[in-house]
């Protein structure tokens, strides 16, 4: 069997991976569990995983390491103590004396951002789950329960992220049978050095073979896209700000070894119409979002900058039915118009900077590479992520992105963990080195669930901002329509509680369609 060697981009999140900068992603879920339950819900968790890990291979699955760390390490077979992987994580008791006590998504919030600083253990498959205990019971008087997941942005992006969630979740409390196909493939717990070194350099031969077979087509579509009916100014956007370095902020800066993290959600159907009435797409309006809340918080501490903010958003290279798990994902850059005071302006400039980058990323995203020969850029890329980081590099010359937003479509119909109802499910996602903000969104059930995730010492007051989403929706929701528009404006709401939005009634949907509707977070955001 040929050695399953990481890609470079894969292997690129592992060189990167510092103290300061944990490279996993993964969900802040909260669950309510069945009326009269008892017991406890981390033995029912490992019962659900151990009887669907035969189906999830990315989570059956180790680091091998190639000798002196020559080139990318590959992946070999492990069987996962799930005592290890998934954890309960108890909350402390709450002093008497205090009046009020959090509720439940504030609580997992302030576990959250103990808990993501903590790298995974590389000896082990590069995932853990913590059940969080010690929650306020639900508004219906049910106990509940969070759980916060991690896993390596080395063994997944959005679409495998997708492809895992779709055995783990379920459509209704009882759990699914899961069809397992007999596996023919000899499984490979470890690899010899002969065998490692040989296989490292077959593929780095096949990867110059490619690179050089792919080189023409490459050019001639750089070539084509020149001289096309799009001039190269046309195609990065022009007016359009997204190609431009970004003003200095809070949040470009060398980031440490805390996070905070907040969440919100906003209602989907609601968000949809608004979407429709002004003839955006949902993603334009995730922006627009974005962008109010951004230009609100900073301008209450007077810093908002005159130019406009930048967004750094990931994009998918993956094509259509491909669910190997790994990395198949580039980055776009888009500007969110926060100089513009006024908000209609705002969404027009969000509007045409989208749809630039979209055009650029049709024509250019089938020659961007994933996949590089790797021997020596361990050393080269380990080396120079420690010195951007020593160096304080990122407080000294100016960033091409303010913030990183993610957009990922998830399941718009209710969804149970190992007989959980699932009230709630916001990503968390990676900071860096420039870019101490990431804001990753994923549309779930009812609601659009936010995850900000931030550098502590950076973005203290995370949830100040997550509060201003709130704003930023109401302003989004008085803007007047396009003057062709014919749809009507979507009538003005009041916000229900995240509680409230969660127990809205979906409609119901079929087992067979649950892998064409379950998601989980991830690192990719696709327009819709």
């Amino acid at each position: 069997m040929p050695m399953r060697q990481l890609s470079g981009l894969d292997a690129s999140f592992l060189y990167l991976e510092k103290p300061e900068m944990p490279m996993h992603v993964g969900a802040m879920v909260l669950l309510e569990l069945p009326a009269g339950y008892r017991g406890r819900y981390v033995n029912d968790l490992r019962r659900h995983y151990a009887a669907r890990m035969p189906a999830t291979p990315a989570l059956r699955r180790r680091l091998w390491w190639m000798p002196l760390n020559l080139a990318n390490p590959a992946w070999v077979d492990a069987e996962p103590d799930l005592a290890y992987h998934i954890v309960e994580h108890k909350l402390p008791s709450r002093r008497r004396k205090e009046t009020a006590t959090p509720d439940a998504r504030t609580l997992l919030e302030e576990a959250i951002s103990a808990l993501h600083p903590q790298l995974l253990d590389r000896s082990k498959p590069l995932w853990r789950l913590y059940v969080i205990e010690g929650l306020p019971r639900s508004a219906s008087g049910h106990k509940q329960v969070g759980v916060y997941t991690q896993v390596h942005h080395a063994a997944v992006d959005g679409q495998a992220a997708v492809a895992l969630a779709n055995v783990l979740f379920d459509l209704s409390p009882e759990p699914r049978d899961i069809a397992l196909r007999p596996s023919t493939r000899r499984k490979t717990f470890e690899i010899g050095m002969a065998e490692m070194l040989r296989g490292a350099l077959s593929n780095e031969v096949d990867q110059v073979v490619r690179m050089a077979r792919a080189l023409p087509a490459a050019l001639g579509t750089v070539a084509r896209t020149a001289r096309g009916t799009f001039s190269i100014r046309t195609l990065l956007g022009k007016g359009s700000g997204n190609v431009t370095l970004a003003p200095a902020t809070p949040m470009n800066v060398t980031v440490g070894c805390t996070r905070a993290f907040a969440s919100a959600s906003v209602p989907l159907k609601e968000l949809k119409a608004l979407a429709k009435a002004h003839e955006a797409t949902l993603n334009d309006l995730v922006l627009m979002l974005c962008a109010g809340a951004l230009r609100r918080y900073l301008q209450q501490r007077q810093q908002l900058p005159r130019k406009s903010l930048v967004a750094a958003v990931p994009i998918s290279l993956r094509p259509s039915g491909d669910t190997r798990p790994d990395n198949q994902a580039s980055m776009s850059l888009i500007s969110l118009g926060t100089h513009l005071a006024d908000p209609a302006r705002r969404l027009a400039h969000i509007r045409a900077a989208s749809s630039a980058m979209n055009t650029t990323m049709g024509q250019m995203k089938s020659i961007l590479p994933t996949d590089f020969p790797s021997i020596g850029v361990p050393w080269l890329m380990e080396a120079a992520a420690s010195l951007y980081g020593k160096a304080r590099v990122a407080d000294r010359l100016p960033q091409v992105a303010n913030v990183v937003i993610s957009n990922v479509p998830g399941p718009q119909v209710p969804i149970y963990l190992a007989g959980a109802r699932v009230r709630a499910s916001c990503p968390t996602s990676i900071v860096v080195h420039g870019l101490a903000l990431n804001i990753t969104v994923q549309s779930f059930d009812a609601h659009m669930d936010f995850g900000l995730m931030a550098d502590a010492a950076a973005l203290p007051d995370v949830k100040a901002l997550a509060a201003a989403l709130d704003g930023a929706f109401d302003e989004l929701q008085t803007l007047p329509l396009p003057a062709a528009a014919e749809t009507p404006q979507p009538r003005r709401i009041a916000r229900k509680s995240a509680a409230a939005q969660a127990t809205a009634p979906a409609g119901k949907v079929s087992r067979k369609r649950l892998a064409s509707r379950v998601s989980t977070p991830g690192p990719r955001a696709r327009s819709r």
